[in-house]
C-alpha cells in the first residue's frame, strides 16, 4: 500500500481513481456509432444447450466453418432461456444461439441466414427460428435424402412470421 499522510488521503484518492475509470468506460461503452450492420461484423454467438445434445455440436461447427465465433452454456432448463429471450413455445427449438446480448437465434438456423439478417434485422424483430429439429437443417443434415424448412423471424411481440424456406442443403 502506498504510504500517505493518512488513511482517508489513501480512501479519496482510490474513490476518484475509480470514479475516473468507471466514467471513462461509461463514456467509451456509450459513445459507439455502429449501425448494426457494422455490429454485424461482430461474430459472436452464445449457444445455451443441454449438455447432452449433440446436434447442437454440430450447428456451432456448422457456425464456426462459417467464420462465427461460438462458445456454449450448458443448461438443463433451456426451457426458461427461451422465455427469458422471448422465444414462443411454438418456434423453440433444441439449442438457443444470442448474438451481442441483443439477437436470438433458436434452433438450426443457418449460419447464412443469420449474416442476412444481421445485415438487415427486420423491423420489430429480435431473431430467427428454426423449430423443432428439421433433417435438412444445418446440425441435423447427414447428406441423402433433403428435407426443406421454413425459417421464421420472432417478433417483439411475442409472435412470428415467414422469413424464408430453405430448400436446398446448407453449405458448411
Amino acid at each position: 500500500m502506498p504510504k500517505y499522510s493518512n488513511r482517508s488521503t489513501f480512501f479519496i484518492r482510490t474513490i476518484r481513481n475509480i470514479a475516473l475509470l468507471l466514467s471513462v468506460s461509461f463514456i467509451s461503452a456509450c459513445s459507439t456509432n455502429q449501425s448494426v450492420a457494422e455490429q454485424g461484423a461482430n461474430t459472436d454467438i452464445v449457444v445455451y444447450k443441454s449438455p447432452f445434445c449433440l446436434c447442437c455440436k454440430e450447428w456451432m461447427k456448422h457456425l464456426e466453418q462459417n467464420q462465427f465465433s461460438v462458445s456454449s452454456e450448458n443448461g438443463l432448463d433451456t426451457a426458461e432461456f427461451k422465455r427469458q429471450w422471448g422465444v414462443p413455445a411454438t418456434m423453440q427449438g433444441c439449442h438457443t444461439g444470442v448474438w451481442n446480448n441483443k439477437y436470438v437465434f433458436e434452433g438450426h438456423v443457418p449460419a447464412r441466414l443469420i449474416r442476412k439478417f444481421l445485415a438487415n434485422p427486420p423491423k420489430d424483430s429480435i431473431g430467427l427460428s428454426v423449430p423443432g429439429m428439421p433433417q435438412g437443417s444445418p446440425g441435423m443434415y447427414r447428406g441423402g435424402d433433403f428435407e426443406p424448412y421454413v425459417v421464421y423471424s420472432i417478433l417483439s411481440d411475442g409472435g412470428y412470421r415467414f422469413y424464408e424456406k430453405v430448400t436446398a442443403p446448407e453449405a458448411s
